[in-house]
C-alpha cells in the first residue's frame, strides 16, 4: 500500500510550477504517481515495466509536450 510518506517530489517542483507530480516506489514491482497540489485525487499505479517504458519514451522524445 502506498502512504503519504512514501511519495517523493522532484527537486524541480516549486510553488510557481503548478503541474508537478510525486512518485512512490515502495511497493515491489509497482510505481505510484499523484498530483502534488491535490494528493486526494486519484493515484495512478503502474507496473514497473510500464513505468520503465514510459520513462524510455520520454527520454526518446516520443511524446508531444
Amino acid at each position: 500500500e502506498f502512504e503519504d510518506k512514501d511519495f517523493k517530489k522532484s527537486s524541480f517542483s516549486f510553488a510557481f510550477r503548478p503541474n508537478c507530480v510525486a512518485v512512490a516506489r515502495n511497493v515491489k514491482g509497482y510505481i505510484a504517481v499523484r498530483d502534488t497540489n491535490d494528493p486526494t485525487k486519484t493515484t495512478l499505479v503502474f507496473k514497473k515495466e510500464e513505468w520503465s517504458a514510459f520513462i524510455k519514451g520520454v527520454k526518446n522524445n516520443e511524446f508531444d509536450v
